[in-house]
This record gives C-alpha cells, structure tokens and sequence, in this order.
C-alpha cells in the first residue's frame, strides 16, 4: 500500500495533473470511459443491486455524464485567478486568489449508488488538479470490479488510481496520509475516517445520513405529495441517504396518505410487486435482517411482506409511530416509512429540532410562508418544498451535510472548491519604498493615525473618491520620505 500510495505522490509532484489543458483531456477520456463503455457500466451496478438497466442508467449514469458537461464547459472560468479588492497600501500591486490542487486525495464511495456516489466526487478532484486514490465499496462486487479495469485504459494510471478490497484494506489506506478525504456513507464509519484523518490533520468531507423527516401539511395536493414521496422512499428499495426517513402529519391526515400511497405503489410497481423490474433488493442479508427488525411491535398499515431468500422487503408503511420505538432511532436506509402524528407544524418543528441534523428536509405545503418558517426554524443538510430528492440533482445546490449528517459539500462548481484551496497572492514590487515607512519602527502617533486613515476610512467608489485616495497617498508618502513621520 505505500509504495502504491508514493507512487500516486509521485506522479503529483511531477506537475502533469496542473495544467488546463491535462484536466480538460482526462476529463474527456473519463466521459469517453462512460459513453463507450456504458454496457459494462450498467450490466455491472444492475447485478450488484437487482436493478434494471433502465434504473441503473436514470439514477446513475445521467447524473454522471451532466456533471462531466458542466465541468468541461466551466472548467476555465473556474480556474482562473480571481481579482482581489485592494486598499490604498496596495493599490499598486497586483492581488488575486488561486485555486491550487490540494495534492493527492482519497474518495471512498458507497455501496448505494455505487457508480455516481464514486465518479461524481472524481470529477471535481480531477477539475481541481489533484491525483486521487479511489476506493469504491466492496459492498458492491461487479462495480468496483469494472471501476478498476476500465479506469486505467481511460485516465492517466500513476495519477488515478483504484484500490478494491474490504475492511482490512480500507483501514491501510487509512493509516495513509492524503491532503484530503472524501467519504460516503455511515455516520459510525465517518466517525472512524474523521479519527484516522485527525491524526495526519488531513480535511474531510463527510456525506453521511440521518433521518430525513417530511413534514406534509393540510394544506397540499395530497395526490402529488403522496405519489412524490413514495417515488423518493422505495426507488433503490429505500436505500438512498437523502429518501424521506418518516413522515410528520396532523392525526386527520394519515389514513389519507396511507391510501394514496398505497394507490401510488400499485400505480409505479403493478400488482406483483416482486416481479416488477423496477422494484430492488436490500443489498445483503445482514442490512436485510437489520431492516426487518425494525418492523418489530409495529402497527403496518401497508406492506411488511418479506423474503429472505431473495431479499425482498415490500414498500411498507407503519402508522401511529411512537417516537421512542427502535424504527424512529436510527436511519432506516430501506423500504420502511413510519407516520408520526403531530399536531401542527409548530409540533413537527420542535420534533426535528429535538433531533440529530438530518441530510434532508421536505416539506409539502401550498402556504409559502410555512415553507419558509419551517426552514428558518430548522436546520438539515439540505431542503427541498413540495417534492423528495430533487436538489441532488441540481448541479448549483452545494450537496452534504451538517452536523452528524455530514461536513462539507460538493456538485459542480462546489466539488472544484472542495478540492481546492484558495491561495491568496498579492504580488508587490521592490519600489516605491517610501509609503511603507509608515509600518516600520520606531512608531509614532502620526504613523497610527495615517494608517487609521487609510485603512478604515470609507470612501465612494467613483473615480473622484479613487482620485482622492491616489492624491492622500502620494501626500503620506512624501511626508514619510521627508521624515516628518
């Protein structure tokens, strides 16, 4: 593994990743890699979770290759250095911001979504100049499997590397030291990753999960709520970080939603739920068995069905949900969604509030000002009004979390910041010493009062304001030089 790693931190230290023109290309190869090879892509990530084709492609693939064409087509704007605002001591230099790689970083995917939750983040760590160690989830077999054949033939293989294994590799690569990591998955696994981190100083970004509460208002079309929910909890058979977790509702309004989505259910997925092929399979026994034990002294008002065989767990609603019981105390990340009574949206904001920060926030509700109020009173990685899921998809909308659902953020321009650090540059000249007499010893009241001035006084920003600054600093300038400071 260190040789491995040295090899990668040669391959930075050689310089290739920094030009435009290297990211720009390995960019291409990587969406060449995508559109190319998209069979493997998708025959891969369908066997790893018992999903269509079709599925695999919407969910995953998409999202990738819209990632790849906003970076290209942004990628030397975002590169470029940023002007700095100046004050009059530095009216004359040149001062810029620099977005410089960070070095060599570490990505570890999720299982979930096995291909997007591993490239996305790639990209921006590309864009941003930096060599990458990637390490999707072992969870997912074929994925990791193709990640590792194909990215070799299409990037650049000193800089971007793939390393497969389980537990006992990821706790190697841990013990490395990265200029950054970016972890997906559990809040108990991000704990261990932030600890290794801790030890080198390495920055994290942590996208993690939580319960993800929906509050869902009176005042609504129930008809579209319902059907949007029920699309956002059982795609993936619930096992995606930010799908609704539960649901807040006044008592009036649960046999409703339980209906509706029942409707909506038999609606997306036919009679025969099982042999619907856009329906998935928990992805292995012991997240099944952990699923199904949340179902335990449970009122079901819909679903339940299970089979262990073949991994199966019905889309399934729970109704009347005491907030204590074991389904309301951790992430469900499956096909489970527990109704809890509230009754008003004052008491469904004390309710969140009372709780770990989730993901994700949804609200249903035609009153805008509730919408909003609930927003300013809570706090969650993100929110989304009056649909589930849809600002993940929204490039321009930092995604992560906060507090025990996550640090940090990327998608798009946020994952090149991410991976960047914003160097400060302020490029002076060896002339024009005279004006700087006023910051050197010996001090004097005069000196004090000149630099006050010149600091934190406010001028207009028109040309007789700038003109007026210009004229003081010559003023200060001479006097200096003169030494009557």
């Amino acid at each position: 593994m260190d040789s491995k790693i040295q090899r990668v931190r040669d391959a930075f230290a050689s310089g290739r990743s920094r030009p435009l023109r290297f990211r720009l290309q390995q960019l291409e190869a990587l969406r060449r890699m995508v559109q190319e090879r998209e069979k493997d892509i998708l025959e891969a990530i369908a066997a790893d979770l018992c999903k269509s084709e079709l599925n695999a492609y919407s969910q995953e693939v998409i999202t990738v290759l819209g990632e790849l064409d906003l970076v290209l087509e942004n990628l030397p704007e975002w590169v470029a250095a940023k002007p700095a605002k100046k004050n009059l001591f530095t009216m004359l230099d040149e001062a810029y911001i620099h977005s410089e790689p960070l070095g060599v970083v570490l990505i570890i995917g999720a299982w979930n979504y096995p291909f997007v939750l591993t490239i996305q983040p790639l990209i921006g760590a590309i864009a941003a100049g930096n060599a990458v160690i990637i390490k999707p989830s072992e969870l997912c077999e074929k994925t990791a499997t193709i990640l590792a054949q194909l990215l070799p033939q299409y990037l650049d293989q000193d800089l971007y590397v793939v390393v497969n294994g389980g537990v006992e590799e990821t706790t190697e690569l841990l013990k490395q030291r990265f200029d950054h990591i970016l972890y997906t998955g559990s809040t108990a696994v991000g704990k261990i990753v932030m600890e290794a981190a801790a030890k080198h100083l390495t920055p994290v970004t942590l996208e993690l999960g939580g319960k993800s509460p929906c509050y869902v208002d009176r005042d609504c079309d129930l008809d579209v709520a319902c059907r949007r929910i029920a699309w956002g909890k059982y795609m993936n058979c619930g096992q995606t970080c930010i799908a609704p977790d539960y649901v807040l509702c006044e008592p009036s309004l649960q046999d409703q939603i339980v209906q509706k989505i029942k409707e909506t259910v038999k609606e997306f997925y036919g009679e025969n739920i099982k042999e619907s092929p856009d329906y998935e399979r928990i992805i292995n026994l012991r997240h099944f068995k952990r699923i199904q034990s949340l179902l335990e002294g449970q009122k079901i008002a819909f679903g339940g069905e299970t089979d262990e065989a073949t991994r199966y767990i019905a889309p399934t609603i729970l109704t009347d949900v005491d907030p204590e019981t074991k389904v309301m105390q951790e992430e469900i990340f499956g096909p489970i969604l527990p109704i809890v009574p509230v009754r008003n949206a004052d008491e469904a904001i004390k309710f969140i509030n009372n709780r770990e920060k989730p993901l994700a926030f949804y609200i249903f509700s035609h009153n805008e000002k509730l919408i909003r109020r609930m927003i300013d009173s809570t706090s969650s990685g993100g929110v989304t009004a009056n649909d589930v899921v849809m600002h993940f998809m929204l490039s321009s909308l930092p995604f992560g979390g906060v507090g025990s659902s996550g640090m940090g953020a990327y998608h798009g321009k946020h994952s090149f910041d991410t991976f960047s650090h914003q160097r400060p540059c302020l490029l002076k000249t060896l002339k024009r010493e005279g004006p700087n007499k006023l910051r050197y010893p010996p001090n004097s009241q005069s000196k004090v009062d000149w630099a006050k001035f010149f600091l934190l006084k406010r001028f207009n920003k028109g040309k007789l304001g700038l003109l007026l600054l210009a004229f003081l600093g010559i003023v200060a300038a001479v006097l200096v030089k003169a030494g009557y400071y």
